[in-house]
């Protein structure tokens, strides 16, 4: 299925974060899978996630300079992945949503502490998740082979 989806898109994603707001934001996690985007792009997303909500212009897709932020809201984290490309944003939604699942499954519940405890895991199944910034395995089954 992802093979297909990505043979229509343009290009990948390249920064995958995932954070938590209480009073501050704070990247749990992060991972930069082309370099494209540099890290500190991940800073402008809370001011700008904030400044859109007092505005009530809120969207899944928020844009500063050339970078296009695609979020999720899970609990109290974001997931967040970035790109500077015509990525497939649903391509990229529905990856979102797939991390979620994979790693409710292996952590039980997706929040801060299951992050932190596991943070090497997290990576590893990154990298099994994702490669080069285009999805690969997303079934859970597989990745616990």
């Amino acid at each position: 299925m992802w093979k297909q989806i990505l043979e229509r898109s343009v290009s990948g994603f390249e920064l995958l974060c995932v954070m938590r707001v209480i009073c501050v934001f704070q990247v749990l996690i992060c991972r930069n899978y082309r370099g494209d985007v540099d890290m500190s792009e991940i800073e402008h997303f809370m001011s700008l996630l904030m400044d859109k909500e007092e505005e009530g212009t809120l969207s899944p897709i928020l844009a500063h300079g050339g970078v296009r932020f695609m979020w999720i809201k899970h609990n109290n984290l974001y997931l967040v992945a970035t790109s500077k490309k015509n990525a497939c944003v649903s391509l990229v939604f529905s990856f979102l949503y797939k991390i979620i699942q994979v790693f409710s499954e292996y952590f039980k519940e997706l929040e801060e502490e299951s992050i932190r405890d596991n943070f090497v895991i997290i990576y590893e199944l990154l990298d099994e998740l994702m490669d080069f910034g285009y999805p690969q395995t997303t079934d859970s089954k597989i990745l616990q082979e």
